[in-house]
């Protein structure tokens, strides 16, 4: 997980995702509405991603959405609320 999240730029918010996930799509659309810069990984395109996510998760699934912070902390499934309060905690 440290090899795949080294990569990843540490001052941008990371959503990992799948193209037909109902969660992401409605997190991104809060994200994007609300002008909170964010990239987007798609698990299914790469399987380093889909790997981070597993073990990020830590139940052995790739739910999405997962993000990373740019503290490095992740979360798994979070909510608009929860996303924006560790947002605010980590700037």
């Amino acid at each position: 997980m440290a090899d795949y999240a080294s990569q990843l730029d540490p001052d941008v918010l990371v959503m990992f995702s799948t193209p037909w996930c109902g969660y992401c799509k409605r997190l991104k659309l809060l994200l994007d509405s609300d002008g909170i810069p964010f990239v987007e990984v798609n698990i299914e395109a790469d399987p380093a991603a889909e790997q981070f996510v597993i073990e990020a998760n830590g139940d052995g699934t790739a739910t999405v959405p997962t993000l990373r912070f740019p503290d490095g902390s992740t979360a798994v499934n979070p909510t608009f609320a929860q996303v924006k309060d560790r947002l605010a905690q980590t700037a």
